[in-house]
């Protein structure tokens, strides 16, 4: 039997809404029981115990959207407190093999992945054969033919894809709407169609929105409200923050408005700035930039830290490396007004703190490593390493604008109830009742923050001491533990 009793912490469970102070009892990967004079002195004597006195416990963090599916980025992900990181705005292709290669390379936490709408689009539309690699398939949003409407055959092809993948265990479909921004509306509206049949999420990065393309089909989030509004599924939201610029009041109110008319909508944000994708995004094409207030410059590669100079590099860049990792500057960190637009968006009522966190890259062109520290040179996004401190220095610390139990509730609850339809496992996720799975994290308070820069992107977060997955250490005494593989892939049971 294996036991573990975290003593003295103030122990925060969004499940119930409690705060307070007590021991947390772990035995065999489940939460035993949360109280006090939990176990004997004979039990006490075989139990692993660790004083938490003055720090904060709760469930760990369930991230929405990530996209490092390698040892190395999900280490960082672990050092920021979070315990299941899943692959569903972009989604995989397929989905078995991607399990399949998590499972035989093993992960520090939990993962899982959606149905690709864009690798299912590319196999029937451009011919490109899917191999469930995010960061080979980021060479693909480049290639206009995927990017076309389909005829009614294509459309029946992909969607039928995307059905398999269903059965094959995928956690919804992910639909990366903005990299294929001209596509008929009534394509998406068929995968949603698809999706609420089955009972499962959809996941989307919206189309452009209005205000920064007046000839867009539709507006993105308008449209992903009214199809939550008029198929009744569960429609959710990707990053807010970057999709809608400077204008979050007006689609956080589209939102809000789909919401009270019942809509099931839900959404998501990062606390940063500065977006990541691959620079083919048909978004960064040098005529498109004007409508996000944008400069060529205002584009940075993550490999060499380069800036853009101007529309020729721009273009060269796209044509000659259309995958290549950039970091985007939408809106500036500095700048109190930008500043407090990330704050409108982070405490947005029942939004969800979610990274959006990208591979880490390596001097010689690797994505993964199991050493660790990581080796010298490797380079991301700082979300990968510091989305949820980062959100709890800003929120709960600095302003006070979320208490902790709100903090768990964002990170940790809310996320897991997304899931809940599409898989029974992620009811025992996000709260701290018996029975639930020990995901658990233990935070200083004072002294919780990210580390990781623009210019210094794999500094991990400070101030979580202690994670488990499953009921074992990933992260001790503030660092990762070598040989922890305890992450399980977690799979839709249709």
């Amino acid at each position: 039997m294996s036991t573990v009793l975290l003593r003295g912490g103030r122990v925060v469970d969004p499940g119930t809404g409690t705060d307070r102070q007590a021991d947390v009892l772990v035995e065999n990967g489940k939460i035993a029981a949360v109280g006090s004079e939990l176990l004997s002195d004979a039990a006490l004597a075989e139990a692993t115990v660790v004083d938490v006195t003055g720090k904060v416990v709760g469930p760990g963090f369930v991230d929405l959207h990530s996209h490092v599916n390698s040892v190395a980025g999900q280490r960082l992900q672990a050092r920021d407190g979070v315990t299941t990181a899943l692959e569903l705005e972009a989604g995989l292709l397929p989905v078995e093999l991607a399990y399949a290669n998590a499972q035989k390379e093993g992960r520090p936490i939990n993962f899982g992945f959606s149905a690709s709408w864009g690798m299912a689009r590319a196999e029937v539309l451009s011919g490109r054969k899917a191999d469930a690699d995010f960061v080979n398939g980021l060479s693909m949003i480049a290639d206009p033919a995927w990017q076309a409407d389909s005829s009614p055959a294509q459309l029946q092809a992909w969607l039928g894809r995307l059905e398999s993948e269903l059965a094959d265990g995928a956690l919804g479909i992910g639909i990366l709407q903005g990299y294929a921004p001209r596509t008929d509306p009534r394509e998406y509206r068929a995968v949603n169609e698809l999706a609420a049949r089955a009972s499962v999420p959809t996941f989307t990065h919206v189309r452009e929105i209005v205000e920064s393309d007046s000839t867009t089909p539709i507006d993105g989030t308008l449209e992903a409200a009214q199809i939550a509004m008029d198929l009744g599924g569960q429609v959710h939201h990707c990053h807010v923050n970057s999709t809608s610029r400077r204008h979050i009041e007006r689609t956080l109110g589209t939102i809000e408005d789909a919401r009270t008319g019942g809509a099931s909508i839900t959404v998501e944000t990062y606390p940063y700035g500065a977006g990541s994708t691959g620079i083919g995004a048909a978004f960064l094409a040098p005529e498109r930039l004007p409508a996000w207030d944008l400069k060529p410059w205002n584009i940075v590669l993550v490999t060499t830290g380069e800036r853009i100079r101007d529309e020729a590099h721009l273009r060269h860049v796209r044509t000659t490396d259309p995958g290549a990792a950039c970091i985007v500057e939408f809106i500036d960190d500095e700048n109190p007004a930008d500043r407090a637009l990330l704050e409108q968006s982070l405490a947005f009522p029942d939004g969800i703190v979610a990274s959006d966190a990208m591979h880490v890259t390596f001097p010689d062109g690797s994505t993964d490593t199991r050493e660790w520290p990581l080796p010298e040179g490797g380079t991301t996004h700082p979300r990968t390493s510091g989305t949820y401190a980062r959100s709890l220095r800003m929120m709960v610390r600095e302003n006070g604008l979320w208490t902790w139990l709100e903090a768990f509730r964002r990170c940790s609850y809310l996320p897991a109830r997304v899931m809940d339809s599409t898989t029974e496992a992620f009811r025992a996720k996000g709260h701290l009742g018996v029975g639930a799975d020990a995901d658990l994290v233990v935070i200083d308070p004072e002294k919780v923050t990210d580390q990781a820069t623009y210019l210094d992107s794999t500094r991990p977060s400070i101030g979580i001491d202690y994670v488990l997955v499953d009921g074992v250490f990933v992260v001790r005494e503030g660092d990762i533990v070598i040989d922890a593989y305890p992450g399980r892939g977690l799979r839709a049971a249709l």
